[in-house]
């Protein structure tokens, strides 16, 4: 994703994505007002004929469905009866010739909302005629109106005016209307990027909604654009008015630095966005335009971050090797690999939030970075094939646990569908696991739903955004990549396995490999290109609610990278976390230089030292036996994979009853790689 300093185009995390759906839900648009601290009255009538709201037409329809009607009666009569919002603020410079801030446009790019337009003090409302000017860093841009005003007002100008005077800004405060304060002109700074320029900075309050608007002098004259509010200080900046009318005519001037970041590693790839293109343009040509230049960059901008990063991008480099060797770990909840400050690669997200749905079913839901990691479980009562290859299925289901909330005159109303996806597609990661990617539009919040859904035995595990109408390019950019870095454990039922496996589309390449057979009440069989092994109710009962876990890793094999299968887990019941297990592990040699517990267990392996040693303990309530398996090899080089076989019992049994169990697991049992 970019963060692009001027535009600030970067997505925020689910929560703030929810606070930020809030604000635009509790919008209030007014009249057109002016007040001004010590202005001469002469001259408001033109500096309020010369302002303008930007706004965006709300949208006609929406898809989402509701638990209740929504209190659009308890909203004020001004926001509740406008067709539009106001998105900021323009001015007039001269004949059909209007200014606003870059960004105020560009974020209208893929908007789900009209096309943006003005609005003068009366209400009525201009649509824009051609894009004249632009200038991503100096943020502004130059238009005309297809039909201007009949009595047109534009401001006089002052290209050189003295500091420490009075200033006023003047603009649309926060969606209530054009309004005038005052403040002082106090300095001026260097742009950033190179010091092309200098800033105005002044004291004048100024709302995010004054983007755009004109900074006067104490003679009403227009001496800048209103554009940023300074992150660490009361003051505000301006773009001299001097920039704009110097800037070449009938261009669009791209170059800005502009930094991209991945939620996997504290790396930025940092660059400059450069391009050019002729004007005048449509709005809708100067966004396709725009929109193409900027996503050719940020496909480029990725190349080069992952190029730089290969080396020690994971699974390769020192820092993966602790987590490429340590024990498989097996988890209901999707994980996030990334590297820390230490360039050591962990698995981040385990936190979640439970929400209960019916027949068994239930939503985990937690936040890494910019991103939502959540998993599903499928209610019993609905059908797998429904399930799986419905998306709205699975949304609704996301919804009825309260996931999405619209606030309305300070009333926060579920919303219980999304309808249909807008769009829908499928995503191959790097290991080859089918990620059914799926797009809801939120119209009256401007921004989508990005869900990537990987189909898993007990439901489905995602990866969730919410993407800014623009920004879906990048923001896929993003989420392909950070698919391969999920780490997930397959679980569920026998019967839920056998739902699954019937969809065959929905399977990982790894999958071609495995096979798992079962018959209720008669044997349990797995086989692999690793191991095989299989059992009959003498070892434990085979039955529909056998819980079986499916511990895929990565791993390396013969040098290469794999995420393959190293954990096959069978619980007898799914209810509880002590009942009776049957359990077989893969452990790969670690190499040298690791932890000590690691090289430590690798001995015990190695020597059958306990608790690998085929003799019962009792630990946790349960009894527990292991054994080592190991593949056949020629020569004096010893293995460079083991397996363990574990039978476990809740209570207390003999030696001798466990060691039958044991055997009997093992004598099926045969690792076929070396």
């Amino acid at each position: 994703m970019h963060d692009l300093e001027v535009i600030r185009r970067k997505a925020g995390t689910m929560q703030s994505v929810f606070r930020r759906l809030a604000l635009l839900a509790l919008i209030v648009l007014c009249g057109a007002t002016a007040h001004a601290a010590s202005l001469d009255p002469a001259v408001l009538p033109k500096i309020q004929a010369a302002t303008f709201e930007v706004v965006a037409a709300k949208p006609v329809s929406d898809p989402l469905a509701y638990e209740k009607p929504l209190p659009l009666d308890l909203l004020p009569y001004q926001e509740r009866n406008d067709k539009y919002f106001s998105i900021g603020t323009a001015f007039a410079i001269g004949d059909n010739r209007y200014v606003t801030a870059g960004h105020v446009l560009l974020a209208d790019l893929g908007s789900l909302w009209g096309a943006p337009e003005l609005r003068d003090a009366d209400g009525h409302v201009y649509p824009i005629g051609k894009i004249e000017k632009f200038s991503l860093r100096q943020d502004f841009v130059v238009f005309s109106l297809a039909q201007p005003p009949a009595k047109g007002a534009a401001l006089d100008i002052d290209t050189k005016p003295a500091l420490n005077q009075v200033v006023y800004a003047v603009g649309n405060a926060l969606g209530t209307g054009v309004v005038i304060r005052d403040g002082l002109y106090t300095s001026d700074t260097p742009e950033q990027q190179d010091g092309s320029w200098k800033w105005m900075r002044f004291s004048a309050a100024a709302s995010p909604g004054n983007s755009g608007g004109p900074l006067l002098d104490k003679d009403g004259k227009l001496i800048g654009i209103v554009l940023m509010k300074s992150q660490n200080e009361n003051l505000n900046y301006a773009l001299p008015i001097s920039q704009v009318l110097d800037a070449p005519a009938n261009q669009a001037v791209i170059d800005s630095r502009v930094a991209y970041q991945l939620d996997l590693f504290e790396t930025v790839q940092n660059g400059t966005f450069k391009a050019q293109f002729a004007l005048p343009m449509s709005f809708a040509d100067f966004s396709a335009t725009y929109q193409k230049l900027f996503d050719a960059y940020s496909d480029t901008q990725l190349k080069t971050l992952l190029n730089k990063e290969s080396a020690n991008l994971f699974p390769n480099g020192k820092g993966s090797a602790r987590l490429l060797s340590e024990q498989t770990q097996l988890d209901d909840f999707p994980t996030l690999i990334a590297r820390g400050s230490d360039n050591e690669w962990v698995r981040i997200g385990q936190e979640s939030q439970h929400f209960t749905l019916e027949d068994n079913g239930y939503v985990d839901v937690g936040t890494v970075g910019r991103n939502g990691l959540i998993h599903l479980r499928r209610p019993d009562g609905m059908d797998a094939a429904r399930f799986y290859r419905d998306a709205k299925s699975r949304m609704d289901l996301l919804a009825k646990a309260g996931m999405f909330q619209r606030m309305v005159a300070g009333e926060k109303v579920k919303v219980v569908s999304l309808g249909k996806p807008a769009f829908d597609s499928v995503h191959i990661d790097r290991w080859q696991r089918p990620w059914q990617v799926d797009i809801w539009p939120l119209p009256y919040a401007n921004i989508f739903v990005v869900t990537y859904s990987l189909p898993v035995p007990d439901g489905s595990v995602m990866l969730m955004r919410f993407v800014p109408a623009s920004h879906q390019h990048d923001s896929k950019l993003d989420t392909d990549e950070l698919s391969s870095f999920i780490y997930v454990t397959y679980e569920g039922t026998l019967a839920q396995w056998k739902d699954f496996l019937k969809e065959s589309a929905l399977l990982p390449a790894a999958f071609k490999n495995i096979h798992i057979d079962f018959d209720y009440g008669r044997h349990f069989s797995y086989r692999s290109k690793r191991v095989a092994f299989s059992y009959t109710p003498e070892v434990q009962a085979i039955t529909p609610g056998n819980l079986l876990w499916l511990g895929f890793r990565f791993s390396r094999d013969n040098g290469q990278p794999v995420w393959d299968v190293a954990d096959v887990d069978v619980w007898k019941e799914a209810a509880s976390d002590d009942h009776n297990n049957v359990n077989v592990q893969r452990y790969a040699a670690p190499p040298s230089g690791l932890d000590e517990d690691m090289s430590s267990r690798w001995q015990k392996l190695s020597g059958r030292q306990y608790p690998y040693n085929g003799v019962a303990r009792y630990e946790n309530d349960l009894m527990k036996i292991d054994a080592v398996v190991a593949p056949t090899v020629s020569g004096d080089k010893p293995p460079a994979v083991l397996y363990t076989a574990f039978y476990g019992v809740a209570g207390t049994y003999p030696q001798a009853g466990m060691k039958s169990k044991l055997d009997l697991l093992m004598s099926n049992m045969q690792v076929v790689e070396h």
